[in-house]
C-alpha cells in the first residue's frame, strides 16, 4: 500500500525493531525473570471456554471493538497499576489508524520495555502459539527471539482477529506482555472507554460492506472478501493477484501535488489518486468524509495493486477509481 504518512507529521509509532539480548541485572535480581504482577483474567460472564470454536463472547464483537479507545490500556495509571516499572510519559496514540497505541516502561534496573497494542490485530501467531485462555478468550504467545514477543488474545477465528500486545525488551519481553494483556482483557470485559460515534462516523463502519460485488469483481475476478482489521477489508482473487483494499483511518485532509491529482466520484466527492511508481501496478484513491480530531480527519481509501501485471497496460488507477465511485454510495452520511 501507498505511504500514508504524506504531507503530514510522521506516525509517533514506536518501531518495534529488535534489540540486542543483554544479560539485565540490577540490585542482585535477574530482570528477565522479575516477578510481573500476573493474573488469572475470568471467563466473562455468559462467555465459554473459547479454544477453536467460534467466538461469540459480546464483549468482543468487531462493532463494539471498533469503538473502543485503545490509548486507555497505556496511561501512565493503568501501566503504573502493573508494577512493570516507571512510566514517564503519556501513551501514543497512532496517527494514520483508530486502533493503535504505543508506550514505554522503565523496568527496575532501568531497561526500557517498548509496548504497542492493537485492536483487531489480524497480522497474528498461528495456532500452535495457542498458550491457555484470558477471560474464555484463546491466547496465542510468540517469542520471536530473546528481546520480541506478541501476545494475542482472539477475539474472531477463521478469519482470524486479535487484541495484540507487541514488546520489544532485552529480557523476558512475554511476561509483561502478558501482564498487560490481562489487564487489557479485563477491562475490554468490564466498561472501556469508547469514541464518540456521531452520525456519518467511519469509526463505526464494517468496511467488508462498503463494497459491492458487482463493483469489485470487473477489477478483481472471482474475489474473496476477509478483513485485513477492524477498519481494512480486502477482496483478493483466487490466485491472491489482485488485490483491491478499503480502509478507514484518521490523517491530515489530502493536498494535491507530490503525485496526487483529482478525480471525481460523484455525488460531490472529489478525491485525490496516485499511481504506485514500484514494478508492481497499483493505484490509492483518497477523500475526506468528515472532521476527526483537531487538524484530524476522517479518511476513506481504496488501493488497488496486482504484482503480475503490468502498470502500463493495466490501468490501476481506473480500477481502483471504478471500486471507490461504488464504496462513496455505501458510507453513512455525516
Amino acid at each position: 500500500m501507498l505511504l500514508h504518512v504524506r504531507r503530514r507529521r510522521l506516525p509517533k509509532l514506536f518501531l518495534l525493531v529488535t534489540a540486542l539480548a543483554l544479560p539485565l541485572t540490577a540490585c542482585g535480581q535477574d530482570l528477565g525473570k522479575s516477578n510481573f504482577a500476573r493474573t488469572t483474567v475470568p471467563a466473562a460472564s455468559g462467555t465459554g471456554q473459547a479454544t477453536d470454536g467460534p467466538i461469540t463472547d459480546a464483549a468482543v464483537a468487531a462493532d463494539v471493538l471498533r469503538t473502543i479507545k485503545p490509548c486507555q490500556f497505556l496511561t501512565k495509571d493503568a501501566l503504573g497499576a502493573l508494577g512493570l516499572g516507571t512510566v514517564e510519559e503519556d501513551p501514543t496514540p497512532s496517527s494514520i489508524a483508530f486502533d493503535n497505541c504505543s508506550n514505554k516502561v522503565k523496568d527496575p534496573g532501568g531497561k526500557e520495555i517498548r509496548l504497542e497494542f492493537e485492536i483487531g490485530n489480524t497480522l497474528l501467531p498461528h495456532a500452535d502459539k495457542t498458550t491457555g485462555q484470558a477471560g474464555g478468550l484463546p491466547l496465542r504467545v510468540d517469542k520471536t527471539d530473546d528481546s520480541s514477543c506478541t501476545v494475542a488474545t482472539m477475539t474472531a477465528l477463521n478469519p482470524d482477529m486479535a487484541l495484540t500486545v507487541s514488546v520489544t525488551y532485552p529480557g523476558d519481553p512475554c511476561r509483561p506482555g502478558q501482564t498487560l494483556m490481562d489487564a487489557i482483557v479485563q477491562k475490554v470485559h468490564g466498561s472501556p472507554e469508547k469514541y464518540s460515534t456521531p452520525a456519518g462516523t467511519l469509526v463505526t463502519a464494517d468496511p467488508c460492506t462498503m463494497a459491492d460485488t458487482a463493483a469489485v469483481t470487473p477489477v478483481v475476478p472471482s474475489a474473496k472478501v476477509a478483513p485485513s482489521g477492524l477498519h481494512s477489508c480486502e477482496w483478493q482473487s483466487n490466485g491472491t493477484d489482485p488485490t483491491v483494499t478499503v480502509e478507514f483511518r484518521p490523517g491530515l485532509p489530502p493536498l494535491e501535488g507530490d503525485g496526487y491529482s483529482k478525480v471525481d466520484l460523484g455525488g460531490g466527492v472529489t478525491a485525490l489518486q496516485k499511481k504506485g511508481t514500484a514494478s508492481s501496478s497499483q493505484c490509492e484513491v483518497e477523500w475526506q468524509h468528515r472532521p476527526w480530531q483537531g487538524d484530524d480527519v476522517e479518511l476513506a481509501q481504496v488501493d488497488y495493486r496486482s504484482y503480475t501485471a503490468q502498470p502500463d497496460k493495466d490501468d490501476p488507477c481506473g480500477k481502483a477509481v471504478t471500486v471507490a465511485k461504488n464504496v462513496v454510495t455505501k458510507l453513512p452520511k455525516p
